[in-house]
């Protein structure tokens, strides 16, 4: 607990109000690949506790849609319609979709990651569940050339993974951005042009 208050994003979040220090993820990743734009509109999966959501609202335009979805509450955030539940229900899908109004979905973003156990052969395939999850979200809402952004670990059922995407859009790269602990195997898969 006290490395997590030691930690320098951690309190660079704190001393610039964001919700979370993943917001130096998002951030870094967007400083290098331009991926948030004005004029798009986003869906943040597992979205709690609203970092991602806060920081992806300052680069969009005001009228565009930015929804938020986890099964964890979370805080209202000016401008983000959240939606508290899970994502694989068609009540909440069909919320989405009314929120949407039928406007075109231009990026799909999952930091999700699952309660980790500490044991590899069980958070792996639930790691792994939530990317494939947040990856059929993305094909089915996305429009021609949108933007998907997952987190995943290495491990195993990660190079099976990679392909999946790659399959469905044009541009695939890794990050792993500063922000993530050195120590951890996250990365994120960032993938361009939806097919």
């Amino acid at each position: 607990m006290q490395e997590h208050f030691d930690d320098e994003y951690v309190k660079m979040a704190q001393a610039r109000g964001y919700r979370s220090r993943a917001v130096f993820k998002l951030k870094e990743i967007q400083d290098k690949d331009q991926l948030i734009k004005s004029g798009m509109n986003i869906i943040d999966l597992g979205a709690a506790p609203g970092g991602w959501s806060q920081f992806a609202r300052q680069l969009t335009g005001r009228n565009n849609k930015l929804i938020a979805l986890d099964m964890l509450p979370m805080e209202p955030l000016n401008g983000v319609d959240f939606i508290q539940g899970d994502f694989r229900e068609q009540a909440v899908l069909d919320r989405l979709h009314l929120i949407l109004e039928g406007l075109p979905v231009n990026l799909v973003m999952s930091d999700m990651a699952p309660n980790m156990s500490g044991n590899k052969g069980v958070d792996q395939p639930r790691a792994i569940y939530l990317g494939e999850l947040a990856l059929d979200t993305a094909k089915a809402v996305l429009a021609k050339n949108g933007s998907f952004l997952v987190k995943l670990f290495h491990g195993e059922g990660f190079e099976a993974f990679h392909l999946e995407v790659q399959r469905y859009f044009t541009k695939v790269v890794i990050r792993k951005p500063k922000a993530s602990k050195s120590r951890s195997n996250e990365v994120y898969i960032l993938a361009k042009g939806f097919k």
